[in-house]
């Protein structure tokens, strides 16, 4: 829009000039073209670059392994997005998450469901995680593609780093639109295909997994997906336990989902650790990243990020510990338990680089076939592509 006004003012001056109008009139609506642009410069420096991952995860009968790794694996991947800088910037995080593939799913939906649209809710992910079960169907891997080409908001930022990830363990043809004109338009839209085959590396390639993805610029990937995972315990991972019932006390809920989010953070760290304690601390870190931001619900972040505005909140609408205070009470209040979350986070991340260096002298990483490691791999090789870097 302001780009229109811009076009529009250059035209008005030279017309103006054209019929001698006075000097002073020009160069009034000179300067407000000037102050446009300048606005329309800082409009597009504020728009950060993001990167966006579509899960497309088969929930037929045979993928209960591949759910439990997505599950337990969620919080590691994105601790390690969380080091991405794009420039001297660090990114956004958006996630989507489909399933295909289960018999529960309407068949004229090509047994295809939209789990999640692109979400930086980090809690709301893991809660749609969670949700997922397996039954047995069919799998149609060309229409689940171009079902989330169709309906995610892919953008068209040229910085943005926009990756899909399918997982599966079917042949990759089956199902009445061809993978290859589903991937043509992804490629249209700047979005890279990465292909995930739950089994052997030759079957996957025969089933054509392979040749989706270098059709999709993206990497073919092979996955044990009912390997066992393998965790290890620090000396570290009881303080960033005992820090994170810490920051989950600096949170605010207010507004009318307030109290479902304060509980949706509460059963998103009971779900972590009911996989395993190791998991438990993943999220934990997580939640000291910059990704971790509940602007909506949260009074901390949401005057942090200018999202929300005191005086346009009802008595009703803050939490009891705040009604009947006064604004600069509760900024007092506010900044009080702001300061106290950077401090516990700082000393997560401080915890978690010694933790990170226990792990990596304890596990040897080469030859890992699992979800995260494939997917990280990936995800790091396309992101050189577009200058982002770790």
């Amino acid at each position: 829009m302001k780009t229109l006004h811009v076009f529009l003012a250059s035209a008005l001056i030279l017309t103006m000039s054209c019929k001698g109008n006075s000097k002073a009139d020009t160069a009034l609506l000179s300067e407000a073209m000037t102050e446009t642009t300048v606005d329309t410069k800082m409009l597009q420096e504020k728009t950060k670059n993001t990167i966006k991952v579509a899960l497309l995860l088969d929930t037929s009968n045979s993928m209960d392994g591949l759910i439990h790794q997505a599950k337990a694996q969620l919080w590691e991947i994105i601790n390690e997005l969380s080091y991405a800088k794009c420039g001297d910037e660090k990114p956004n995080l958006e996630i989507a998450l489909y399933e295909y593939g289960n018999d529960n799913l309407s068949s004229e939906e090509g047994y295809i469901r939209q789990v999640l649209r692109f979400s930086n809710d980090l809690d709301e992910i893991s809660e749609k995680l969670f949700s997922l079960t397996t039954r047995g169907g069919s799998e149609f891997c060309g229409h689940v593609i171009q079902t989330s080409l169709d309906q995610l908001n892919w953008g068209n930022n040229p910085k943005d780093l926009k990756l899909l990830f399918i997982a599966g363990n079917e042949p990759f043809t089956q199902g009445s639109i061809n993978y290859k004109d589903a991937i043509t338009n992804a490629c249209e839209k700047d979005v890279v295909v990465n292909t995930i085959f739950c089994g052997n590396y030759e079957q996957g390639i025969s089933g054509m997994w392979k040749d989706g993805a270098v059709q999709g610029k993206g990497d073919y990937m092979t996955i044990a997906h009912n390997r066992n995972i393998v965790y290890v315990k620090t000396p570290y991972d009881k303080k960033i336990m005992e820090y994170n019932t810490q920051l989950n006390n600096t949170y605010i809920a207010y507004g009318l989902q307030g109290s479902y989010k304060i509980a949706q953070q509460s059963t998103q760290d009971f779900n972590a650790n009911s996989i395993n304690e190791e998991i438990a601390v993943d999220r934990a870190v997580s939640k000291s990243s910059s990704f971790y931001t509940n602007s909506s619900w949260d009074l901390v972040d949401g005057i942090a990020n200018d999202s929300v505005k005191l005086e346009e909140l009802s008595e009703k609408e803050l939490p009891k510990i705040l009604k009947g205070k006064s604004k600069e009470q509760i900024l007092i209040y506010v900044e009080e338990q702001q300061k106290l979350r950077k401090d516990i986070q700082r000393s997560i991340r401080e915890l978690n680089a010694k933790r990170k260096q226990f792990i990596s002298q304890k596990s040897e990483k080469e030859g890992k076939d699992d979800l995260e490691s494939a997917m990280i791999k990936a995800i790091k090789t396309q992101a050189a592509r577009k200058n982002y870097t770790w």
